[in-house]
């Protein structure tokens, strides 16, 4: 699914660490930003089980994350418990 201006204006100022629309080089608000879109993928592979170019760009994804999810949990820790509890990404 496309993500349009709006959604995402919308998710980087709920999750961005200024709270601005235009608040998009954050590590919250791109983690945001990948966590929709990995939410988004895999509800498509789902019902696509052999789209293997989709299963690539989703296992990008989830790496980027990851990277920028370390990043924050080595600068600055209250960020980063924030983030994961907002976007209840550990269980």
């Amino acid at each position: 699914m496309k993500l349009d201006s709006v959604k995402k204006q919308e998710l980087f100022s709920k999750h961005g660490a200024g709270k601005s629309k235009t608040d998009t080089g954050s590590p919250e608000s791109q983690i945001a930003l990948f966590t929709h879109r990995i939410n988004s993928l895999t509800e498509h592979l789902k019902g696509h089980k052999k789209d293997f170019s989709t299963q690539q760009g989703l296992l990008n994804l989830v790496g980027q994350r990851k990277k920028l999810l370390g990043y924050l949990q080595k600068t600055n820790i209250d960020r980063y418990r924030s983030i994961i509890a907002d976007l209840e990404l550990r269980k």
